[in-house]
């Protein structure tokens, strides 16, 4: 195959082998001739399909959106952690095509040619539409992750000829292509929410990406990234918006019952009402979920007591995902259930053993280096040079492992992380019931049609209902919104996307300011750069402007 099919990366070796075990089929499911009449081999053939991003999400993808984000800085400690940029990199928007958690693009691609492979398989433009529905919606969710990232992609609704260049689309193209398939779909998927349908497409997922892509329609359709204004460009989308978010919310089985900490944990799954679409993980059998690596303190277990997660790490923690101290202020409000999964928010940074099995503070102090842990909510560096500026650097010290409050969200289990070589069973949700909520408010204040007698504030209080926090009162701005998803989504890899619609990505925080060595500020970095590997090898196209 020629090289400039990257794109669908690795084609020759998907071959759909599946990722279920245990199967009871017939020995006939050795062969590529399914029987197309049988659920399970069905199954088995579509299980590549569904989990292509299920690595990346849980590692480079979150690394890549957090850091770009207001949510926390990227450290390093001396030169622990540094990896040539990687990290400090998309901290201050200096995005660097050889950046090495870039790669995940090279997944999604893959994904989207095992989805074209599966609707080939069962007959392409000639299979039962109703069976190709699933592989379609998730090409459309790949297509619309990696458009949402990189701007310009290729539309690839089947498989490529062999040496024929791949070429990139318009963001504005792909933008209508994902939303002509989704809306192709919607009549043909199940509307059954159970165990069975949990971590697939169903029409309450594809809905939900259809408001996503609804209420980014202004920033995806704009000609250039840098021409959109979050003040003054139009959104012809926002009516069909708030259409879907109406649907989902009267129509569809979720509710915001489960408490905020427990419906993160890793024993989450199908039961949470709240998530429409979650990627699942198991450390055993669906591995890939890494979010406690990066956020736990550097040398938790090297303290005199067992670690403050409740148990022994074992393998070494990185500690360099410190949130920035103007994100830390946002989880102050008087009794919101939120404030406890940041580490360090009720405490004034004192740190407390926890419960290995709720996640749960205890009234124990964490000692380590003699005395109780206190993270820093400022982010303090080893010193004001312009090597420690350049690298972000607090220090290979107990001084500098302590910089930075820290997220306990997706609370990592220590049996599991010291068992399973850093993977955790917590499964990562995609679209919530809580997003579609908050993204009514926000399409109403930008100009949606009202419907249901809800208004932004009834909507919002809706959230702060179930957080148990103070009602509030008036009619929230904007700004008063965003705020709000920075509570109540971190961690869930959809701040840089909620920044730019909102129009703070340009904004300073953190050692993102004016002054700082490698900082950028230009709108072009509202897209990455395409990476090196992926570059090398489509020779036809020009890297994103800026880089």
């Amino acid at each position: 195959m020629n090289k400039s099919l990257l794109f669908a990366f690795v084609s020759s070796l998907l071959v759909l082998a599946t990722s279920c075990t245990n199967l009871d089929v017939d020995v006939k499911s050795k062969y590529t001739d399914y029987p197309t009449e049988s659920e399970v081999a069905l199954e088995a053939k579509m299980a590549d399909v569904y989990y292509a991003f299920r690595k990346q999400l849980g590692d480079n993808y979150n690394r890549i959106q957090s850091f770009s984000s207001d949510e926390v800085a990227g450290i390093s400690f001396g030169g622990d952690y540094y990896d040539n940029g990687e990290n400090v990199n998309p901290t201050l928007h200096n995005f660097n095509p050889e950046d090495k958690p870039l790669n995940y693009w090279a997944d999604l691609a893959s994904g989207i040619t095992k989805c074209n492979q599966v609707i080939e398989d069962l007959g392409g433009d000639n299979a039962k539409p109703e069976v190709t529905a699933p592989a379609r919606v998730m090409r459309a969710f790949y297509h619309f992750i990696l458009m949402d990232s990189f701007g310009d992609v290729p539309i690839l609704d089947r498989l490529p000829d062999d040496n024929k260049a791949v070429s990139r689309e318009p963001r504005r193209k792909v933008a209508e292509f994902i939303e002509t398939e989704l809306k192709d779909c919607l009549p043909l998927l199940t509307k059954q929410v159970n165990v069975g349908t949990y971590g697939k497409p169903t029409y309450w997922m594809a809905e939900a990406l259809l408001v996503k892509l609804y209420i980014n329609w202004a920033v995806y359709t704009a000609d250039d990234v840098a021409d959109y204004d979050a003040a003054t460009s139009p959104n012809e989308k926002l009516d069909e918006c708030v259409r879907l978010c109406d649907d989902i919310m009267q129509n569809g089985p979720f509710d915001l019952s489960d408490s905020y900490r427990k419906k993160f944990l890793y024993d989450n799954g199908a039961h949470i009402k709240d998530f429409i679409y979650a990627m699942p993980y198991d450390k055993v059998s669906a591995q890939g979920m890494k979010y406690g690596r990066w956020r736990t303190f550097r040398k938790v277990d090297n303290g005199e007591t067992i670690g403050y997660l409740g148990g022994k790490m074992n393998l070494s923690c990185a500690g360099i995902f410190a949130l920035n101290e103007e994100y830390s202020n946002l989880f102050t409000l008087p009794g919101d259930d939120r404030n406890e999964i940041i580490l360090g928010a009720t405490t004034d940074g004192k740190v407390f053993i926890h419960d290995a099995v709720t996640g749960e503070p205890t009234a124990n102090p964490y000692i380590y280096n003699g005395s109780q842990l206190v993270l820093s909510k400022k982010i303090h560096l080893v010193d004001d040079s312009e090597a420690a500026r350049q690298r972000i650097n607090c220090g290979s010290s107990p001084t500098g492992w302590s910089q930075g409050y820290r997220s306990l969200k997706f609370y990592p289990n220590p049996n599991e992380y010291s068992g399973y070589n850093r993977n955790q069973s917590n499964d990562v949700p995609i679209f919530r019931l809580a997003d579609i909520i908050l993204t009514k408010a926000e399409a109403l204040l930008r100009g949606a049609r009202a419907t249901n007698a809800d208004t932004p504030q009834s909507l919002l209080n809706q959230i702060r209902a179930y957080v148990h926090a103070p009602e509030f009162a008036g009619k929230p701005t904007l700004h008063d919104l965003l705020d709000e998803r920075g509570r109540e989504f971190v961690d869930e890899n959809w701040r840089r996307n909620d920044m730019i619609r909102f129009g703070t990505f340009e904004s300073e925080y953190g050692f993102h300011v004016n002054g700082f060595p490698g900082a950028r500020f230009d709108k072009s970095c509202r897209i990455l750069p395409v990476p090196k590997a992926i570059m090398e090898e489509n020779q036809n196209w020009e890297q994103n402007k800026g880089y």
